[in-house]
């Protein structure tokens, strides 16, 4: 299966210990995991943010009150794909660390399930759909050659 078209902007806001996160998402990796997990052409906005800013968006779009790993906001779900994914870079790296993972492949994880919430796939709707999704990201990061993140 062919890889569809991506248009993306990687953006850093103000994060701590910015260089390491960086080191973690070459621009090429970025495009790479978000592409192996669309089915369709998009346009995407990857946008690494400190917990201020993180929370803050979280607070206002979704009303909860801290900062969370990734926030997806989908603006067209097709023919052309086109959201913005708010990944928090504190709350990443602590992850990360409790489960002994790689910053890397947090990200690759993380980015993919955006990815999918951008094209619909939901794992808030019940449990049958979370398994389908969580499925979903396993395949495809097998196929990156990462790990099953759920383990």
């Amino acid at each position: 299966m062919a890889l569809k078209q991506l248009s993306l902007s990687l953006q850093f806001g103000d994060i701590k210990d910015a260089k390491r996160h960086r080191a973690a998402l070459p621009r090429h990796s970025v495009a790479r995991w978000i592409r192996h997990a669309l089915d369709s052409d998009a346009e995407i906005t990857v946008r690494i943010v400190g917990a201020d800013e993180g929370q803050a968006l979280n607070r206002g779009y979704r009303q909860k009150d801290y900062a969370t790993n990734v926030l997806t906001f989908d603006y067209r779900a097709g023919p052309l794909v086109t959201a913005d994914l708010v990944l928090c870079a504190p709350v990443i790296a602590k992850e990360a660390r409790e489960n002994r993972k790689t910053l890397k492949d947090h990200y690759a994880h993380l980015l993919v399930h955006g990815a999918l919430h951008a094209q619909g796939w939901d794992h808030e709707t019940g449990e049958t759909d979370a398994q389908a999704m969580e499925a979903r990201e396993v395949k495809i990061l097998a196929g990156l050659g990462i790990a099953n993140p759920y383990r």
